[in-house]
């Protein structure tokens, strides 16, 4: 466990509260992200946390695909992809017998897997050694939180340390300061929702065996019967086991060591030689609070809302918070959008956490049925699934977690004309290679610092093209453009102020769509907003400022 020194900061010896433009509460993965964030976009940021160390065991260990391109866009995902366990292919048992498998990430063209394990305090320690590489940003240990003053202009806040109280002052708040949140206590505000009667043992496991990397998952196994169980691999052989206990489960006599050996035991088998590293028995619910913004005062991740752990939902769903809140920060503090535009991470946000509850309590009640006829359901559905491939769309062993898709978003200008696939606005920018004048690269490298326009070269109406981007350059010289030329193209680098790269593989132009003359309108955090069949300057101005919510457009 690594810990970390308290230091006094100049702060503390102000005679009234110091005045930063944003402070985050909670130095776990989503207070991490959005801090990085924020300060990456020049933003002067303060980190507060109450302990004084990161994390102790694993804890959130699947760090789904869109997670690791965010962790890319902040400066850590290397390191994350490089220690973790790479894997997409699961594995869904009944009994001792296979039912079916699925691969999460069967085409390529990618440059992340579809998910690695890795235990969270990796996490944080890269994201940590990546907080310190950034001039705007500070973060404080063993600063807790003990008071919220809203004000007009801003927040007050007292910190308690061990040298004795301060106070702040900030322009917003962000709270990400876990699922028993200080800062919600503080307000007087709450998470509801439902508490599932069961119980699991969480066993991490150290050992060396052939198993691959791939999550299996078992009902009712012969080694742990009418119950549930799940197996994954994480780096330094170390193994992530759930065992589901059943409600009636003592949750403290269930983790000692005389409980638990004896449950892996018949798992792994005698011969597997095995050291138990972490253990924890939960139970969990599916929570949210009314809203995540409260004024000045921002929620995200666990303080704003939980779900269960089948799926991986809580620790990616919080990270996108974070990267959904950032940017919007930003341009507000920097004069570049309207304040309504901050009320869209309420909007955005909510419907996403909607659909990782409605998908985490379906998991559940799959997994763990109440009742006899559910059971009959459940088990049926797993015996048909071994030989018909409709029944496998009904077995829920936890849906994985899927990148949020602002459909519905005020943000979003809707097409006008027709386009196939997934890539409609408020998708989630989906990468692909490309090549460059310095050499092969990935898409998603181009996108995420500010508003970016992504065109499809039209060698047919190029001085009509060039055109329209002189105007544009002219008018909205904010939006970076990226000019993408076909597979063999050749043409790279920079042309009159606009990136010139090469679809080299051909998939930029398949995963988008894409005709000649195409233009679509990226986010900062990499979600389209608009898109076009033809280039048209004042179409685009206009669906830049809808984006950043300028008063004449909302």
């Amino acid at each position: 466990m690594r810990e970390f020194e308290y230091r006094r900061s100049g702060d503390q010896d102000r005679s009234g509260p110091a005045h930063h433009s944003v402070v985050v509460i909670g130095a776990g993965p989503v207070g991490l992200s959005v801090a990085i964030d924020l300060a990456g976009r020049g933003i002067d940021t303060v980190l507060l946390d109450d302990d004084h160390s990161l994390s102790t065991g694993s804890r959130a260990i699947c760090f789904a695909q869109r997670t690791l391109e965010i962790f890319d866009r902040l400066g850590c995902g290397a390191k994350m992809v490089e220690k973790g366990v790479s894997w997409s292919v699961g594995r869904v048992y009944l009994r001792d017998e296979l039912v079916y498998s699925f691969d999460l990430l069967a085409e390529g063209g990618h440059r992340r897997p579809a998910f690695i394990n890795l235990q969270q305090y990796y996490v944080e320690e890269y994201l940590f050694e990546r907080a310190r590489e950034c001039t705007a940003l500070e973060v404080r240990w063993s600063n807790r939180l003990i008071g919220i003053t809203q004000r007009s202009a801003g927040v007050e806040i007292e910190i308690d340390t061990p040298e004795g109280p301060y106070r702040l002052a900030c322009d917003y708040l962000v709270c990400a300061d876990g699922s028993k949140s200080t800062a919600r206590r503080l307000l007087g505000l709450e998470a509801r929702g439902h508490t599932f009667r069961d119980r699991f043992l969480i066993a991490d496991v150290r050992m060396k065996a052939p198993f691959p990397a791939e999550r299996w998952f078992w009902f009712d196994p012969p080694f742990h019967p009418k119950q549930s169980a799940l197996l994954h691999r994480q780096p330094d052989d170390v193994w992530r086991i759930d065992f589901q206990l059943g409600w009636d489960a003592d949750p403290v006599a269930e983790r000692a060591p005389e409980r638990v050996i004896p449950r892996v035991r018949a798992m792994l088998g005698p011969e597997v030689e095995f050291e138990l590293e972490w253990v924890s028995v939960y139970t969990f619910s599916c929570t949210r609070m009314e809203r995540f913004t409260y004024d000045r005062v921002f929620f995200a991740g666990d303080a704003a809302h939980g779900v269960s752990p089948f799926g991986a939902r809580g620790a990616n769903g919080g990270v996108q918070d974070a990267e959904n809140l950032a940017w919007k920060l930003a341009w507000v503090l920097k004069g570049q959008a309207g304040a309504a535009l901050l009320l869209s991470y309420d909007t955005e946000r909510i419907a996403a956490t909607d659909e990782n509850i409605l998908n985490s309590t379906r998991s559940t009640d799959f997994i763990t049925p109440k009742s006899p006829v559910s059971r009959t359901f459940r088990d049926a559905t797993l015996s048909l699934a071994r030989h018909h491939e409709f029944a496998r769309t009904l077995v829920n062993s936890g849906r994985l977690s899927r990148p949020a898709r602002y459909i519905d978003s005020a943000l979003n200008t809707p097409d006008e004309t027709g386009f196939t696939g997934p890539m409609l606005p408020g998708a989630p920018c989906v990468d692909a290679p490309l090549a460059t004048a310095a050499g092969p690269g990935w898409l998603l490298e181009h996108l995420g610092h500010g508003f970016v326009l992504l065109v499809a070269a039209d060698p047919a109406r190029e001085d009509l093209l060039q055109g329209a981007l002189d105007l544009l350059r002219r008018t909205e010289p904010d939006i970076e453009v990226l000019l993408v030329r076909p597979p063999g193209a050749g043409e790279r680098g920079e042309s009159a102020g606009v990136r010139v790269v090469e679809d080299s593989a051909g998939l930029i132009g398949s995963r988008y769509d894409l005709n000649p003359g195409t233009a679509y309108l990226i986010r900062p955090d990499q979600h389209v907003c608009a898109r076009w069949r033809m280039l048209f300057a004042p179409a685009v101005s206009k669906a830049h400022a809808r984006a950043r919510a300028l008063e004449e457009t909302m």
